[in-house]
């Protein structure tokens, strides 16, 4: 079998060609519109899937060098803060409280879901939770920390088990959640007119020419400014980690400098910050970070999961679905805003902060309103607030069912 192994740069154009493929081929495609399937999820998931069939036939073996995926999501959330100014804020309120209450929820649910399931299939309780919010809520991140240690308490293949969870989440995540929002948008007949003028799609914006064009010296202060938020953001987060032993993810930083950058400029006018090109600028990141994501899954992990494993997982989706269109999206208002919270709770739910960014974008893309509530609660939410119960919980559970 030939093995190839792309560096960074290479890394980077395949993802871009990819992205621009993903793109045509949704615009394209009926079915793929109307689901409002991610375009970065219609290109890498395509092609982790050959790659896996390639490596399946022993023909090709891969590996990509996505170093720098992390640091176009950081610079897609600084974006994203340079676009929440109070004024918006401002909406989320109980929202924000409801949505975190449901996550923390969510954790609990998922293990005692993993744990019972895995009764009814006669496994480990400790693989059950290893198809838990270990795997789920928790995504690679967890599953990398917790598989080794439920292994080391006598649950053999927990390891494997979790990162092939892990896996199936992401898809599953990816897949279902705009479905799911373009569902309840169509089911509730919900109406789109009701978002104040501030919360338009970028597009919308700038075809009633109330924002500037992206030339190159708009694009030289915008990247600049964009980079020294960044910059604070890693600082924000590394001064947290040593003097209060917090850990905030980098693009959760970067977002909060972001925002106070927005807010202090429109009271000072220091520089212009036209949103079009903040919005430009935003979706060529995302949809970089995004395709990188999918095409780096490894699809051959999933055949680690057994039968047993896999029913679990299946009756996990199944109660998210359940959770998410007929319990979430009433507490959430059901409006437009809580139907694109439900395609990010759908994301993070079952795979990755990455995945709900994908799902609520594509959303807001097919309808052309944008959601700044959504894109404010659900990183914040999903990457930061829910490990305060999730973590303890899941620890609380491995203890509860070692040996």
């Amino acid at each position: 079998m030939m093995t190839l192994n792309l560096d960074a740069l290479t890394t980077t154009a395949l993802a871009l060609l990819l992205l621009g493929g993903g793109v045509l081929l949704k615009r394209h495609s009926r079915v793929l519109t109307f689901l409002c399937v991610p375009a970065p999820v219609v290109a890498g998931f395509g092609f982790a899937l050959v790659i896996w069939l390639l490596r399946k036939l022993d023909v090709l073996e891969l590996t990509l060098d996505t170093a720098l995926q992390g640091p176009l999501m950081v610079a897609f959330f600084t974006t994203v803060g340079l676009g929440g100014s109070l004024g918006l804020l401002r909406h989320g309120g109980k929202t924000l409280f409801i949505y975190l209450g449901a996550c923390w929820a969510l954790a609990i649910l998922q293990n005692l879901v993993g744990v019972g399931a895995a009764g009814l299939f006669n496994l480990d309780p400790l693989l059950g939770l290893m198809a838990g919010a270990v795997s789920l809520e928790g995504g690679f991140g967890a599953a990398a920390a917790f598989g080794p240690v439920a292994e080391g308490l006598g649950a053999q293949g927990a390891a494997t088990a979790a990162l092939a969870a892990a896996t199936f989440g992401m898809v599953a995540g990816g897949l279902l959640g705009t479905p799911v929002a373009r569902w309840l948008i169509s089911r509730h007949q919900l109406r789109l007119d009701s978002h104040n003028s501030a919360e338009l799609s970028q597009l919308e914006r700038a075809s009633q020419g109330s924002v500037g064009t992206l030339d190159s010296a708009t694009l030289l202060r915008l990247l600049t400014c964009i980079l020294v938020i960044m910059v604070l953001g890693f600082w924000l987060g590394g001064a947290l980690d040593a003097h209060l032993g917090v850990v905030l993810p980098s693009y959760v930083g970067a977002m909060f400098v972001a925002i106070i950058v927005r807010n202090l400029n429109d009271r000072m006018r220091l520089l212009e910050l036209p949103d079009s090109a903040i919005s430009t600028l935003g979706d060529v990141s995302l949809g970089l970070f995004l395709t990188m994501a999918m095409m780096s899954l490894k699809f051959w992990e999933l055949e680690q999961l057994g039968l047993p494993l896999l029913g679990v997982l299946l009756i996990q989706v199944v109660i998210m679905l359940l959770l998410t269109l007929f319990v979430l999206f009433r507490l959430l208002g059901r409006d437009y805003d809580a139907a694109v919270l439900c395609a990010g709770f759908m994301g993070h739910g079952l795979g990755a902060t990455p995945n709900a960014v994908a799902n609520m974008g594509a959303v807001c893309e097919h309808y052309k309103v944008f959601s700044y509530k959504a894109f404010i609660i659900v990183p914040l939410c999903g990457a930061v607030l829910i490990d305060i119960v999730a973590l303890p919980a899941i620890t609380w559970f491995i203890n509860a069912f070692a040996g």
